[in-house]
């Protein structure tokens, strides 16, 4: 282990004017220290090990950082020095850097994660909502054809299914999923200003709720060159001004890679869950295995592996790997997650959202089977309900235009 040594007073030397600080007061000192990543004291976390007091006032504290080259060192030094200095007969203060064993490391992420969930604010996404971020590391993938067609299988076996278009940059939820109508926004009661009211389709016993920004232009040909905050507050809006109703589960079609819009989302919704979307390529892959060290960097779960466009299966029955093999597995392997299906490649998948048909609505075909496999095994895996008590997220208000109108105006 490394030391850094740091006198912390002008040559004071301890004398009779009190006693020395014990190791549980240095301890009890040291809970002010934070950890600006994880947002909880060093010494809860784990963090702290042995202390020494030695008869001159020198202070050894041992540290453990999560990672040995942890970014965050010298501002954890600091602060621990300037707690400790708040102690009159401390002259000297030596850390003994450590690194956490990987145990220890899954411990302080499982604390965390707990504290997000039980310090954000509530927004108005119910709190029994399953929320599952639909995720990838680069574009082109089928990510926003995979949030689909999950919510239409998920649908179809009788829940009902939010859809937030958070890809506000390249929306296309509303075309792919027949619903181009603008939203509306009523007067609802409970709430002082009106909520903005989710477009809604009727499947079977289930139903779709869409918000995209797409629902908010004049056109889809419409370009919104907005900036990164931006993006962050018109997500805010949909998970704060939406008035979802009752939602079994929540899927948010993610903007490709690791950027604004996904740090916020963590901030805001921490009990979300990740789907990474990829292909059999190892260049996708590679990317995606990004969108993994995000979530765990945010301390979002990830909730397994989509590898899409896995084969293309000719008339005659012959299956052609186009994108390679093994791409799902790798990453799937590599992240500890489990691949939860394989979509092929059918020109059906590509005409149903160009249609807003989606596939999995009509169970036909290998693509459409593999959804609803899928939409199977999220069901199976959902948490209980009552141990996802407590579960909340922040957001703040933001303005984005859309047509207000009272309850009145529109049942008439």
């Amino acid at each position: 282990m490394a030391s850094a040594d740091t006198n912390l007073s002008d040559g004071t030397t301890p004398g009779s004017e009190g006693a020395l600080p014990s190791p549980e007061t240095i301890r009890h000192l040291l809970r002010a220290v934070i950890d600006p990543e994880l947002g909880d004291n060093i010494v809860d976390l784990g963090m702290v090990g042995d202390i020494s007091v030695s008869p001159e006032g020198l202070i050894r504290i041992g540290i453990k950082l999560t990672i040995k080259g942890c970014p965050l060192r010298a501002q954890i030094k600091k602060d621990i020095e300037s707690r400790v200095k708040t102690h009159p007969l401390i002259t000297k203060v030596s850390i003994d850097w450590g690194e956490m064993t990987p145990e220890e490391r899954t411990a302080v992420m499982t604390r965390a994660r707990w504290n997000a969930k039980e310090q954000a604010p509530a927004t108005q996404v119910p709190i029994n909502a399953r929320v599952l971020a639909i995720a990838s590391g680069k574009g082109g993938v089928g990510k926003s054809s995979v949030t689909v067609n999950l919510a239409a299988a998920l649908a179809a076996q009788g829940n009902t299914v939010g859809v937030l278009d958070a890809d506000i940059w390249g929306f296309s939820i509303p075309r792919m999923l027949g619903m181009p109508d603008r939203l509306q926004a009523e007067k609802v009661d409970g709430h002082e200003k009106p909520m903005i009211i989710p477009n809604e389709r009727v499947l079977g016993s289930g139903v779709l709720k869409v918000v995209s920004t797409g629902m908010l232009v004049e056109d889809e040909g419409t370009a919104l060159m907005w900036r990164g905050l931006m993006l962050t507050k018109a997500v805010e809006q949909f998970l704060n001004d939406v008035h979802w109703g009752h939602l079994d589960y929540l899927l948010i079609d993610m903007p490709p890679g690791t950027g604004d819009v996904q740090m916020g989302l963590a901030r805001m919704l921490p009990r979300t869950d990740l789907i990474i979307v990829t292909t059999p390529a190892v260049s996708a892959q590679k990317v995606a295995i990004r969108a993994a060290d995000m979530a765990q960097r945010s301390f979002l779960r990830v909730a397994g592996v989509i590898e899409n466009m896995t084969s293309f299966e000719c008339d005659h029955g012959n299956s052609y790997a186009l994108f390679g093999t093994g791409g799902g597995t790798t990453l799937a392997n590599e992240i500890g997650a489990e691949l939860l299906g394989q979509i092929p490649i059918e020109a059906t998948v590509s005409f149903g959202g160009d249609t807003g048909e989606p596939v999995a609505l009509h169970n036909t075909g290998k693509a459409a089977i593999e959804f609803h496999n899928i939409a199977r095994k999220l069901i199976a895996q959902t948490i209980a309900q009552s141990e996802m008590s407590g579960c909340s997220a922040r957001i703040e208000e933001v303005a984005v235009p859309v047509a207000v109108r009272s309850r009145t105006e529109a049942s008439s």
